[in-house]
Formats: C-alpha cells, structure tokens, sequence
C-alpha cells in the first residue's frame, strides 16, 4: 500500500473542461477570431501550462489537426497556423482574468473521486495535487470542492517549474516526508506520464480526462483506468 498519492487536476479529480472553454472563446472572441469550440476540441489544448495551452488554442483556431496540438511551440512553430508570440501573451491576458472570474460554474469533481480520496484518508494514506494550472486557480478550488480531502495543493508559480519537470512532485513528497518509491502519481495526460517517470514514480493515467484511452497508450501508459472506482484495489491491495 502506498504512502502518498498524488493527482493530477484538469481531466483527473476535476471536470474542469466546461471554465475553461468558455473562457478560451471568450478570449478568442475579444481577439477577433473564430470562438466557437466545442469541449472536445478544447480540451486537447490543455494540460501543459497556461503558455504552451494558450499556445494550442490558437493552433486550433489556425486549422491545426488535433494530432499535431501537442507539437505547437516545440517541432511546429507558430508560423504554420499563422499567430505570433505576442498573440499568445495577448490571448493569455484575455483567458486568465476571465477564467479566475469563472473558474468553479461549470467544474465539478468526477463522479465517485470524492468517495476514493475519503477511502484513502480513512486508510491513513496521504493525498496531494500537483497541477500545471495556476497556483490561485488550483488553491481555490481544492479549497471550495474538496474540503479536508488532501494534505497539500499545488499548482503553476513563478518559483517552482512547471510539469513534466519533477520540481513540484518532488517538493510535495519532501512536505509530506515520503519517498518517492512510497507514492504514486495519477493523471490523465501524456505530461502526467513523462512528470511521473521523471520524479521517480510509478503512474496510473485515467481515460475519463482530457486524452483518450489510444493517445495513452500510445505515449506509453502501462496501467489504465476508466472509472474512479477501479483506483481503490490499486492504491490500496
């Protein structure tokens, strides 16, 4: 039985998808550009920090195919679907205030992962998040959605660098005094696979997110799950 598990947020413990695609075509809008996307597309944006999300959105909007979204910025530069790096600081503008404003009317934590993380703390077992969104956003709605059900929260800030680097995974199981070979890691993303084998840990993903069960596997993902409910045997057999 683990000592600590640590989740991811976006697409894990919290259907966030609703906030924010209203807020990524609220800012696309005031920048003049389609802003019609459904949550489909816009959750295939998210999960790598506000800039590289921001980044996608405007990708999208350009006509980039979703199996070329998680590129944008990195083999794919800006140019392909024709927005710049001042577009990008332009949009973020746009989505932060409006996301912060809006972030808990349409977020809703999964369907029984309240029930799994009471499980885990009446087993003594302790729970933490560790989110690419903004640390305000991620305290704020730990603290509304799930009172006294994780030990620490931590999210996107200046100090620390953000997933997949293993910074803030490590410094949680540092807060909570466990080893990483006492914990696990829980996400939905292929960033959420890469932070796990960077820190050390080995990682559950979730099909019930932002990514499909065949993305998954094909960036690696050796345990998969497609229901909270299926969490409970392998964090606490």
């Amino acid at each position: 039985m683990y000592k600590a598990v640590i989740f991811d947020m976006d697409g894990t413990i919290l259907n966030t998808i609703g906030d924010l695609t209203a807020a990524s075509n609220y800012a696309l809008e005031k920048m003049g550009k389609r802003h019609d996307f459904p949550e489909e597309k816009i959750k295939l944006c998210f999960g790598c920090g506000i800039d590289a999300d921001m980044e996608k959105v405007l990708a999208l909007e350009g006509g980039c195919p979703e199996e070329e979204l998680e590129y944008i910025g990195s083999s794919i530069p800006f140019s392909r679907y024709h927005f710049t790096g001042e577009d990008v600081k332009r949009l973020k503008s746009l989505f932060v205030p409006r996301y912060a404003a809006h972030c808990r009317e349409k977020t809703a934590p999964y369907e029984g992962i309240p029930e799994v993380l009471s499980a885990l703390r009446n087993h003594g077992i302790l729970t933490a998040v560790a989110s690419n969104k903004d640390d305000r956003d991620v305290q704020v709605l730990e603290r509304a959605l799930f009172p006294r059900l994780f030990d620490r929260a931590m999210g996107n800030h200046k100090e620390i660098r953000r997933k997949p680097a293993p910074d803030m995974v490590l410094a949680i199981l540092k807060d909570l005094h466990v080893s990483p070979a006492q914990a696990v890691y829980i996400g939905d993303s292929e960033v959420d696979l890469e932070t796990a084998k960077n820190a050390g840990l080995p990682c559950i993903s979730v099909d019930w997110g932002f990514r499909t069960r065949p993305f998954l596997l094909s960036h690696g993902a050796r345990v998969i799950v497609s229901s909270p409910r299926e969490l409970i045997p392998l964090l606490m057999g």
